[in-house]
């Protein structure tokens, strides 16, 4: 992989990295009690949160102009990794051992994609 990929890699992986902080932003609004269904879906955590995925899909066009299609899964991947450690963080979530070993697969298929891909 070559430094443009790799620069192209992150902003993708930066996507990713967004695009879970806006799952979180989502959630949070979602556990709290609105008025009417108007302001369940019009308060500025859940517009935000909106603006954000756009602009991931940005970030996801910008990077597959540079990296192989190939790459796009694997380092998407990662929104697994972010998801679990903020549900374990933010929503005091429960990890048991599947999700362990789950994670651990999906680490092993970056590190596999990464090394040998």
């Amino acid at each position: 992989m070559n430094s443009m990929e790799i620069k192209y890699a992150c902003i993708l992986l930066l996507g990713v990295l967004i695009s879970a902080v806006s799952q979180v932003m989502l959630k949070k609004a979602a556990m709290r009690h609105y008025d009417s269904t108007i302001r369940e879906y019009m308060n500025p955590i859940v517009i935000i949160a909106y603006i954000m995925f756009v602009g991931t899909t940005f970030l996801s066009i910008l990077a597959y102009r540079v990296i192989p299609l190939s790459m796009g899964p694997v380092l998407e991947a990662t929104s697994y990794i972010y998801v679990t450690f903020f549900g374990i963080r933010i929503f005091k979530e429960k990890i048991n051992a599947r999700k362990i070993i789950a994670l651990g697969f999906i680490i092993t298929g970056i590190i596999v994609y990464s090394v040998w891909g």
